[in-house]
Formats: C-alpha cells, sequence, structure tokens
C-alpha cells in the first residue's frame, strides 16, 4: 500500500506542478522574444537593420485573460525602438464596448511612443466564437474606430505606405478577416507599386493560401496559438495535431510544401488563451524582424 500511495502522492504533486506552470509560469512570466533577419526584396539600404514587431491574440476579456503579458510585450517593442508594430488581430475574447476600450488602452502606448502601429482584425474580433457563428460587425467597426483614433492604422485589404526619414517606402498590406468573409489579399495586394517591398499581414493564415506566388516575401499570421497546448517531449505536436488540424501552420515558418515560391509565411504563438487560460510549451510571443536589403528571401 504504501508504494501506491508513495506514487499517487507523486502524480498529484507532478499534476499540481502542470497546472501552475501551465496556468501561471509560462504563460504569465516567460514571453519569447524571437529574432529573424528579414531580407526584403526591393528594400533600399535605408531600412537596414530597422526593426519590425509582431505581436498577435491579445484575446481580452476572456476569465483570466493575459493583459500583463501584452503590456510586458509592448514595453519590449518600446524599449528596443523599433520602428513599426504590426497586429495580427484578435485583440478581443467576447468583444463589447467596455473591453474594447480595455484592450486599446494596452496598445496605444506604441503610437505614443512613435512606433508606426498596423493592425488587422481577427475572428474574435467580429465575435466569431466558430467560423459559422453570427458576426458582431458593429463591434469590430467600433473597434477599428477607436484604433484608428489612437494612431493605430487598420487595414482591411489595404496597403499602408511606411517610410522614415529620407528612405524610400515600405509597404504594410493587411488582409480581412477569413471568418468574416472579408478576406481579398488580391485586392490589398494590387495598392503595392510593382517590385516595391512589402510585408503581408493577416489574422488566419487560411488566407495565405489565395496569396499569388511571387507577392509576399514575408507574410505574418496569429490565430493558432501555437496549439497552446504541447504535449511534453513531443514539443512539434500540438493540440492542433490532436484534433485533426495537421495541415495547420500552428507556428513558425511554414514548410516549402506549403507556400508558393517566392512566398514565405510566419505564424506568431499570440499572448492570450482560448477556452482554458494556459499554456504549456507554448510560452506567448514577440517576434522580431530585423529587415535587410536582399534580392531573394527564404527561411527554409
Amino acid at each position: 500500500m504504501s508504494v501506491f500511495r508513495t506514487t499517487g502522492q507523486a502524480v498529484a504533486a507532478l499534476a499540481v506542478l502542470l497546472v501552475v506552470w501551465a496556468g501561471i509560469i509560462e504563460p504569465r512570466y516567460l514571453l519569447d522574444v524571437n529574432e529573424f533577419d528579414a531580407p526584403l526584396p526591393g528594400l533600399t539600404q535605408d531600412w537596414e537593420g530597422q526593426e519590425v514587431a509582431l505581436l498577435a491574440d491579445f484575446q481580452v476579456g476572456m476569465w483570466l485573460d493575459n493583459k500583463g503579458m501584452v503590456s510586458k510585450a509592448v514595453r519590449e517593442i518600446i524599449d528596443r525602438d523599433v520602428e513599426v508594430a504590426l497586429i495580427a488581430g484578435d485583440f478581443m475574447y467576447r468583444p463589447d464596448s467596455s473591453r474594447i476600450l480595455e484592450a486599446v488602452e494596452l496598445v496605444k502606448p506604441l503610437p505614443e511612443a512613435g512606433v508606426q502601429t498596423f493592425a488587422v482584425l481577427g475572428n474574435h474580433d467580429y465575435s466569431l466564437m466558430k467560423e459559422k457563428s453570427d458576426a458582431r460587425p458593429d463591434l469590430a467597426g467600433y473597434l477599428e474606430q477607436v484604433l484608428e483614433q489612437e494612431g493605430i492604422q487598420v487595414l482591411k485589404n489595404q496597403a499602408a505606405r511606411v517610410a522614415i526619414e529620407d528612405s524610400s517606402p515600405l509597404y504594410v498590406v493587411g488582409i480581412g478577416s477569413v471568418w468574416a468573409h472579408h478576406a481579398h489579399p488580391a485586392t490589398a495586394l494590387e495598392q503595392v507599386p510593382e517590385g516595391a517591398p512589402r510585408i503581408v499581414l493577416m489574422h488566419n493564415a487560411e488566407a495565405f493560401e489565395d496569396v499569388p506566388a511571387g507577392t509576399a516575401p514575408l507574410a505574418l499570421a496569429g490565430h493558432t496559438h501555437g496549439g497552446q497546448i504541447r504535449l511534453p517531449m513531443l514539443k512539434s505536436t500540438s493540440w492542433l495535431d490532436i484534433v485533426g488540424k495537421e495541415e495547420v501552420v500552428a507556428d513558425g515558418w511554414a514548410s516549402e510544401e506549403q507556400t508558393p515560391e517566392g512566398n514565405n509565411l510566419y505564424v506568431n504563438r499570440g499572448i492570450g488563451f482560448s477556452n482554458l487560460p494556459v499554456r504549456l510549451f507554448t510560452r506567448p510571443e514577440l517576434t522580431i524582424f530585423r529587415l535587410r536589403p536582399e534580392q531573394t528571401f527564404s527561411m527554409r
């Protein structure tokens, strides 16, 4: 009996440790800052070494949400003197007017600090908890309005011209929400002059499937939370694999088989939660891209 009692105590202790780690330590104290060089075709030397930050999936309003980590990531961006910040949507979990103001309060220090900040909206920003839920474009419109008032430009199938002093422009191309049926990559990309450097921003990487080859040397997305829970000792396997989403790029760089020639896709793990306020081997992520003027770009 003592063996069974000892084993039971060990299992209970491990379970408690796992809950503390996944519910408190990893999501709320451990921010991954992943850095990559990003050579963009057509980029001029003026942009050499300038940094672009990527954030995603705050999910403000979920029970035990992760607002503290959002603030930590925003401070990191400001402290690094990043030139451009990109937010890949899902500011909200279930949007309402008060929570919208709360979410915008977290990110408005970026434009206040002089960081050129752009965003797209995600499915949760339209109150789309599931793909076939009823959308709330009124709430998404209010979120967009408040973000714009604070100096954060929201792109919905639009291209924004970004410049630094005495430089040639870089374009940020924002694609609308897939689940809200607003994703029209061709409409957005046709606004970019031929051969001009561009970064393509979307919430859900499903939109990447409709991006023509050779038009998105650096495409960025969120949405997946990296699977949010990965299996111990099998960190390449996430909850998305278990539920049959094997073709989804859970996080990181998409493989060559998943990207048309001349395109590259990176998926950020985000900061917040969906369904449960836990992260296991999927730390919240801030991604930093150091721009380089090059003819071609491939991380594979």
